[in-house]
């Protein structure tokens, strides 16, 4: 099929993380994405990506430019002029200090989309101030919600903010983009990831609005024998998630726990003498057994993967979700997936 966003030039100028993971978003769909990039790479790229090509230039043109330098500066403004969309992650008023700001791009190019990746937005308190994806996950409130009462949170390294960010910056200029179309009028999509997270929650909310997350009463998500990560017999961890009440009955009766009663699934009293009796059923044994056990089924199980075994996993072989490099080195294909309607 025809990549959805074939035909769209969008012009990224290449920060570190979440903006640049937004323009390969982009470039999966289809777009033509143009890297506007430094001649040298920023300290932490370096730390942290060290020689190895980075995913995120996967599919773009990239375009080495001193934006100090006046010929340079004007090439970028070139580029600019004939995209309809272009991704900035710098702190606000240093793109207008460069006279590249939203209105000195809207003078050559007044149905533009401007797509702002910053982690504290635009404006407020914090917009001037640096961070990372631990930062704006915590200030969201989202981070207490990844540790049991009294216990130390913790999440995986910029999946959540900086990448919930780039998602939600791709969705705001595919929006806009929609509606420069119609109207020639572009404008600025103000990308903050503490804004995105905190919608992202809004399912947690929910939860929470209704004194099962959050609160003095004990939780489903934390304190409940159903819905926490197990240790094995051999050192690796499983995940159950039997919310439902059918899955729960179904887990009981794969568990061979017949003295159960799975009617009182939410009775919280019960949750403390349940889990003790999980945990010292499932490190009974090693992953292998509960794999072959739980695998597949509807009790709601999967097993916690390291990188090496999430690629070579048969779930994740067969829908092509990682892409194994010439170097050894891991790359994930794009998404969402396109299917013909009438198929």
């Amino acid at each position: 099929m025809t990549p959805p966003l074939q035909g769209i030039r969008i012009v990224e100028f290449e920060g570190i993380g979440p903006g640049p993971l937004a323009g390969r978003m982009l470039a999966d769909m289809g777009a033509e994405v143009v890297v506007v990039a430094r001649r040298q790479r920023v300290a932490v790229a370096e730390q942290l990506g060290g020689a190895k090509a980075s995913p995120l230039r996967r599919g773009k043109t990239i375009v080495p430019l001193d934006l100090k330098q006046p010929d340079d500066l004007a090439q970028a403004m070139d580029l600019v002029a004939s995209a309809a969309g272009l991704i900035e992650g710098n702190r606000p008023g240093v793109m207008e200090r460069l006279g590249l700001g939203p209105a000195d791009c809207a003078l050559r190019n007044p149905a533009l989309v401007y797509g702002r990746m910053t982690g504290w937005g635009q404006s407020g308190p914090l917009a001037q101030a640096a961070g990372h994806d631990l930062n704006y996950v915590a200030l969201t409130g989202m981070l207490s919600l990844a540790a049991r009462p009294g216990q130390m949170p913790m999440i995986p390294p910029t999946v959540v903010g900086d990448a919930g960010g780039a998602l939600g910056l791709a969705f705001g200029m595919v929006c806009a983009m929609l509606d420069a179309r119609a109207t020639g009028r572009g404008r600025v999509v103000d990308g903050a990831i503490v804004d995105m997270v905190a919608m992202l929650g809004s399912i947690a909310l929910w939860v929470r609005n209704n004194g099962q997350l959050d609160g003095p009463a004990p939780s489903p998500f934390h304190q409940s024998p159903f819905y926490d990560v197990y240790a094995c017999a051999d050192g690796g961890f499983v995940t159950i998630g039997a919310l439902e009440p059918q899955f729960y009955a179904l887990l009981l009766q794969k568990l061979g726990m017949t003295d159960v009663d799975p009617a009182t699934q939410y009775d919280a009293g019960t949750w403390p003498a349940l889990k003790h009796r999980f945990t010292t059923l499932f490190r009974s044994q090693p992953r292998a057994h509960w794999d072959a056990l739980l695998g597949g089924t509807d009790v709601c199980y999967a097993p916690v993967l390291s990188i090496a075994e999430a690629a070579a996993h048969p779930h994740n072989a067969a829908r092509g979700s990682f892409v194994q490099n010439g170097d050894g080195t891991l790359d994930v294909a794009g998404a969402p997936r396109f299917a013909p309607l009438d198929r």
